[in-house]
C-alpha cells in the first residue's frame, strides 16, 4: 500500500497482475473524487443541490486535496510510467475539458455553471499534472492556488446575496445587480474573468503556466485542445457579466447583505488581481514547496509522441 513499495514492484516487473488492477481502481476513485470525465455526473447535481458554502467546501478544498494525493502517487508510485496509465489520464484530461465547457454552454443555474466549469478546470490542471517535471508540479500547484480563490470568492458572492428559503442560483437573480449592489457585481465579474483567464488576474497566469509547463513536455495535442475549449468557455461567464450590468428588472428585489461577508469576498477579489499584476511572490512559494523528488523530475508526455 506504500507508494515508493508499488514503485519498487512496478520495476521489478513482478506481481504485475495485481498491480496494474490495483492501479485501475485507484485512477477511477481519484477520477470520481475530482468530479473528472467520465465520472463527473455527480458534480453538477450536488453543486446545485448543496448550500452555496458547502458547495465551495466541496468545490475547493476536497478536490485540491485530492490534487495533492494524486501528484504523489504517480511521482511516488511511478504510475504514469505506464503508457496505459498515461493514455488514460489523457483522454480523461481530453474529455473533461470538451464536456465541461460544452455542458456549460446551455445551463441558466450558476452553481451548475460553476460545477460544469470545474470538471473543465480539473482537465487544464491534468495537463500540467502529465506535463512532469518541475515546471508541471509548479503549474499544478499555482493553478489550484488560483482556483481555490477564484472559486471561494464567486461562491462567497452568491453565498451574500443568497437568503435563508434559497440560494441565488438563477441566472435572473443576477440581473442588473450592479445598479443596487456594485461592488459584490464587481467581486463576481472580477472572480468570473480570473476563471475564463483574462489577463491582469490571477487565472490568467495560472493558465500560462499550464499552457507554458505543456509547451516544454511537447504536448501540443493537449495544448490545441486546452486553448480552444477555454475560448468557448468564454461564453456561458459573458452570459453570466452581461446579466450582471443589464438593465435591473421592473420589480428588483431588496437584498440584505453580510458586511462581513461583503468585506471577506472583496479581499478575494483583491488577490486575484493582485496576484495576477504581480505573481512573483506567490510563484516563488510555490516553487519553493512544491518540487518532486528528484528522481522523479523527467517530463512524461514524450512517450505519447513516441
Amino acid at each position: 500500500m506504500e507508494f515508493s513499495s508499488i514503485r519498487e514492484i512496478s520495476i521489478g516487473g513482478s506481481r504485475l497482475a495485481l498491480l496494474v488492477p490495483g492501479v485501475v481502481l485507484t485512477v477511477t476513485e481519484i477520477g470520481f473524487k475530482l468530479g473528472a470525465v467520465p465520472f463527473h455526473l455527480w458534480t453538477p447535481d450536488v453543486y446545485e443541490g448543496a448550500p452555496a458554502p458547502v458547495a465551495a467546501f466541496v468545490a475547493t478544498t476536497s478536490k485540491t486535496a485530492m490534487v495533492a494525493l494524486l501528484l504523489r502517487y504517480a511521482y511516488l508510485s511511478g504510475a504514469l510510467r505506464y503508457g496505459g496509465v498515461f493514455l488514460v489520464f489523457a483522454i480523461v484530461a481530453v474529455a473533461s475539458m470538451c464536456a465541461g465547457n460544452l455542458l456549460a454552454l446551455g445551463q441558466t443555474n450558476v452553481k451548475r455553471i460553476l460545477a460544469y466549469s470545474s470538471i473543465a478546470h480539473f482537465g487544464y490542471i491534468l495537463v500540467a499534472f502529465l506535463a512532469g517535471g518541475d515546471l508541471g508540479t509548479e503549474a499544478v500547484s499555482f493553478y489550484l492556488v488560483a482556483y481555490t480563490a477564484t472559486l471561494l470568492a464567486a461562491f462567497g458572492a452568491v453565498t451574500v446575496l443568497s437568503c435563508a428559503g434559497r440560494d441565488a442560483d438563477d441566472i435572473e437573480d443576477y440581473r442588473g445587480l450592479f445598479w443596487q449592489r456594485p461592488l459584490l457585481a464587481s467581486v463576481l465579474t472580477v472572480a468570473l474573468l480570473s476563471l475564463a483567464g483574462i489577463p491582469a488576474t490571477m487565472g490568467f497566469v495560472s493558465k500560462f503556466y499550464v499552457l507554458a509547463a505543456g509547451a516544454a513536455a511537447y504536448a501540443w495535442p493537449l495544448i490545441l485542445i486546452l486553448a480552444i475549449t477555454s475560448v468557448a468557455g468564454h461564453f456561458y461567464y459573458l452570459r453570466i457579466v452581461v446579466a450582471l450590468y443589464s438593465a435591473p428588472p421592473a420589480r428588483a428585489v431588496t437584498r440584505t447583505i453580510s458586511r462581513s461577508g461583503v468585506f471577506v469576498v472583496v479581499a478575494l477579489s483583491i488577490v486575484l488581481i493582485w496576484s495576477g499584476i504581480y505573481p512573483t511572490p506567490l510563484l516563488n512559494l510555490v516553487r519553493t514547496n512544491s518540487a518532486p523528488p528528484d528522481a522523479l523530475v523527467a517530463p512524461f508526455v514524450p512517450r505519447l509522441n513516441r
